[in-house]
């Protein structure tokens, strides 16, 4: 029995680890999704290089991730639960190294935009940043706490970002009618809110798989 708690305790510990490198990943990739936003209103260039190359460092961590979970599914044999839990995590991870990409997609907008003067200030585009870095935090929040409230709670913000996504488009696309000039920079604000509503997708993914980690169930909240 002292050898199985030892087992159990360890297993925990692991658990930990893995945790604590998938808090590391969301810090990273709200920072990324926060800098590329700034880069975005400022014009920053430099800021939008950078989001580029510190790309690596998710990707990186996505990679650790993968090679704990193997090492946690073939030293310890996890059932039920367990299982789940260690899952769930790379699924989650997967789904942060997709968001971190996805900030370096808007970064490269940006530089396609470069330093051309904008059509208009920079506002609603990331208003809708916020949102989906604040989901991003609460997502995370949920798989800690194993919180399938607030997981529910995502899939009604991330309708709200599908929304703002809808009008930003119609927007743009009318100033794309009344100003041919500025046809390439309209069409990478368009891509940029789309990667923004693409984010608020992930972190829909990563609440369904929160709730199957709990409940052993899986839902599709974009139904």
């Amino acid at each position: 029995m002292r050898n199985m708690g030892n087992v159990r305790k360890t297993f925990e510990s692991e658990l930990e680890e893995l945790k604590g490198k998938l808090l590391r990943m969301v810090d990273l990739a709200e920072r990324q999704l926060g800098d590329s936003m700034s880069a975005l209103q400022t014009q920053n260039l430099t800021l939008a290089n950078a989001v580029k190359q510190n790309d690596a460092e998710i990707n990186a961590l996505d990679d650790e991730i993968n090679q704990k979970v193997i090492q946690l599914i073939t030293q310890q044999q996890p059932v039920a639960t367990d299982l789940r839990k260690i899952i769930v995590a790379l699924k989650i991870s997967t789904d942060m190294e997709r968001i971190g990409d996805l900030a370096v997609n808007i970064a490269k907008s940006t530089l396609h935009i470069g330093d051309e003067p904008l059509i208009k200030p920079i506002v609603d585009i990331p208003k809708m940043g916020d949102a989906v870095r604040v989901m991003l935090r609460k997502a995370f929040d949920a798989y800690d706490l194993e919180d399938i409230d607030l997981a529910f709670e995502l899939a009604k913000e991330d309708d709200a970002i599908d929304e703002a996504y809808g009008r930003l488009i119609r927007e743009l696309m009318g100033y794309m009618h009344r100003n041919p000039d500025y046809v390439n920079q309209i069409t990478q604000l368009a891509f940029i809110s789309r990667h923004l509503e693409r984010v608020g997708d992930h972190v829909t993914n990563m609440a369904e798989n929160i709730i199957f980690m709990v409940k052993g169930k899986t839902l599709n909240l974009n139904e």
